[in-house]
């Protein structure tokens, strides 16, 4: 074999390789042992301002550094001594990185490296914009730092207010204390019911027709609390009534109270706020009248309003709860992981962590009730959900009660989430164990009902296919109070301590939120039946696997995340969190904030946004808005209840979901999940 030597085809050669050098955007220089220059490229004589005469092969090195003093490039100084002292350097051979600001401005980053025979070669590359960019950041984090210290000081105002306020209100307390004789004398013979409550929601009088209608006397009522005296069913109603009026707006309201006779009993409110002369308000005045004759005709009404006040205050206390137990969970997370497996340690830490893991349960049961908790619907074969569940029972249950699943048709079949189906069964399972405390029979039978337009609107449900499970028990039965009062919230006909009252509610959301129905029957001494009637789907388990894609080994760390969170302490939490597994963080505390910073900062990787937020833009608008601004913008929505992300947003838009509170686990796997 040979090759081709002739002039002309060297000469081609040579042209070829010169003319792919200049395609490049760094500078390039190649040196031989003797300092002569073999190769170049014209992006190094323009990014150095060097004339094309100097661009000659065997042009030595110093003829380069003669021509930079001579023009000033390295300063004032003695020029032969300038270029001694660089070509004496160069003649080293030795890798170097530099960068040198040139008169025009414009910043090179010059990085050399030996090549064999002791030539060496340097790239010449411009990082101006680079470096702006990153005293862009350090600017905007600096800015950042100063809107949290501007932000405490508010806080901190804020609470020196609150105190000055409270003893203000300490005064006012013991005036009233002073006339109360005098106005109990007047109050008690006239037929209403009148109290007083101040700004602690704290009772300082009560009249007698007050304190009797919540089945108290007067002197029980002073100083207690509102939802002590009147009751977590009424205090649930007329809470929000409460905080208007202690914010100085005069209230009318209605609401209802069942006694322990089983009587449903209804009056009118009013609350008259007292303001001082500074406009702050000092307590309430409450003036009410039973308007339980007025009231009968409208029950299921009221019934009705009523359970959806409830549900929406559940769903706002459970946010902020999983706000706090957010907090709470993360931090003694940290705690583990900077102390280790310390034994002595775990002893504190194990239980705090299980009594927050606890509270997570109970906003869940919270949620299902008021029907704000994202549920995971899939196809679920009854039959056999309930056989592993009756196996599940017979271990939870005595042997005094005898378990028996049957199933009145194969392959039923319902889209629900398996784990909330599981949990409604197990509750009505532990009930029928307290229905039965000497032993009986629990029956747990499956079947297919087709749901014509008047039996389904006895659920309230829309007609259609589908599959009954029912759960019996021969105990004691329910008497007729207990029976309508049955799925309220924190209602339970158990010892103080012995159950929250949320079960049945919780069974009854969850069905609801599946698109269910409850059909209860229940006789004093004869037993229970619960029936859940769940949407039929010809889907099988099988049709609903999907193959999973292969973990990516890219985890993303490093990448530029934005956190966007409203409540600062959770804020705090989550930058920890993330800065623990690598990701550097920017925080904004509202979304306009944060759109304001998608839109000028083009290194944000991935959103990570809370869902609730105050002002004109929550969460879920700011991910869209994301999405359509920088479409490759990797995002995940957190939030304590799925209220405010539409259903078909996660499957449009590509969002994750991550609920509150989360673990540092849970926030790793929903910022790997973004990378699919």
């Amino acid at each position: 074999m040979s090759f081709d030597t002739r002039p002309e085809t060297d000469r081609l050669f040579r042209e070829m390789v010169q003319a792919g050098l200049d395609l490049l955007d760094p500078g390039l220089t190649v040196f031989d042992h003797e300092l002569r220059m073999v190769a170049w490229n014209r992006s190094f004589l323009r990014l150095l301002d060097f004339p094309e005469s100097l661009a000659v092969a065997g042009m030595p090195f110093e003829a380069f550094i003669r021509y930079n003093a001579e023009r000033g490039e390295y300063g004032p100084g003695d020029i032969d001594a300038q270029v001694a002292e660089r070509v004496h350097a160069a003649r080293s051979f030795r890798a170097h990185y530099t960068e040198r600001t040139r008169p025009n401005g414009r910043v090179l980053a010059i990085r050399g490296a030996p090549l064999p025979h002791q030539g060496f070669i340097t790239l010449y590359t411009d990082i101006t914009e680079q470096k702006l960019y990153r005293e862009l950041v350090q600017r905007q984090n600096a800015e950042l730092e100063g809107h949290v210290r501007a932000r405490t000081n508010e806080l901190e105002t804020a609470y020196t207010r609150l105190t000055q306020a409270m003893a203000a209100n300490a005064e006012i307390t013991s005036a009233l204390k002073r006339s109360e004789a005098r106005l109990r004398l007047i109050t008690d013979t006239i037929p209403a019911h009148i109290a007083y409550f101040d700004h602690r929601w704290t009772y300082q009088y009560a009249n007698r027709g007050y304190a009797r209608w919540f089945g108290w006397q007067p002197e029980d009522v002073v100083g207690k609390p509102i939802d002590t005296i009147i009751g977590a069913q009424v205090f649930a109603t007329v809470k929000e009534h409460v905080s208007i009026a202690l914010a100085g707006q005069q209230v009318t309201y209605e609401y209802s109270m069942d006694l322990r006779d089983g009587r449903t009993v209804y009056a009118r409110s009013t609350l008259v706020p007292e303001i001082d002369a500074n406009g702050v308000t000092l307590g309430c005045f409450v003036h009410s009248f039973d308007i339980t004759e007025q009231r009968r005709t409208q029950a299921a009404l009221v019934q009705a309003q009523k359970m959806e006040a409830i549900g929406q205050l559940t769903g706002g206390l459970a946010h902020d709860f999983n706000n706090m137990l957010t907090v709470v969970t993360g931090n003694l997370q940290a705690l583990r992981q900077q102390l280790g497996e310390r034994s002595e340690v775990g002893d504190y830490l194990d239980p705090a962590m299980q009594a927050a893991q606890r509270g997570v349960e109970l906003i869940k049961r919270l949620l299902t009730f008021s029907r704000q908790q994202p549920l995971e619907p899939q196809p679920v074969e009854v039959n056999s959900l309930i056989r592993g569940m009756a196996q599940l029972m017979r271990r939870s249950l005595p042997q005094s009660i005898a378990i028996t699943p049957f199933a009145h048709e194969d392959d039923l079949v319902v889209m629900a989430d398996p784990h909330q189906l599981e949990n409604a069964l197990l509750n009505l399972a532990l009930n029928a164990r307290d229905a039965m405390p000497n032993g009986g029979e629990l029956r747990i039978e499956s079947s297919g009902e087709q749901l014509n337009a008047e039996d389904a609107a006895d659920i309230e449900a829309a007609p259609g296919e589908y599959v009954q499970i029912t759960v019996s028990d021969n105990g004691i039965g329910m008497d007729v109070g207990t029976l309508t009062r049955v799925f309220e919230p924190f209602f339970t006909t158990k010892q103080f301590g012995a159950g929250s009252g949320l079960g049945m509610s919780m069974v009854y959301g969850f069905v609801k939120q599946s698109g269910g129905g409850v059909l209860l029957r229940s006789r004093q001494a004869r037993g229970t039946s619960v029936a859940l009637l769940l949407p039929r789907t010809r889907q099988t388990p099988r049709d609903a696997e999907r193959p999973q894609a292969a973990t990516s080994r890219e985890d993303g760390r490093g990448q530029l995340v934005l956190l966007v969170e409203d409540n600062p302490e959770v804020r705090k939490v989550a930058r920890l969190l993330l800065t623990d597994l690598g990701y550097p963080v920017l925080e904004a505390e509202n979304a306009l904030e944060a759109a304001d910073m998608i839109e000028n900062i083009p290194d944000i990787a991935i959103l990570l946004s809370d869902i609730v937020m105050p002002g004109g833009m929550d969460g879920a608008a700011l991910a869209r808005f994301a999405r359509r601004f920088r479409p490759a913008m990797r995002i995940v929505l957190v939030s304590g209840y799925a209220k405010g992300l539409e259903d078909d947003d996660a499957e449009i838009h590509g969002f994750r979901f991550l609920p509150k509170p989360f673990t540092r686990e849970a926030l790793a796997q929903a910022l790997r999940d973004t990378l699919g």
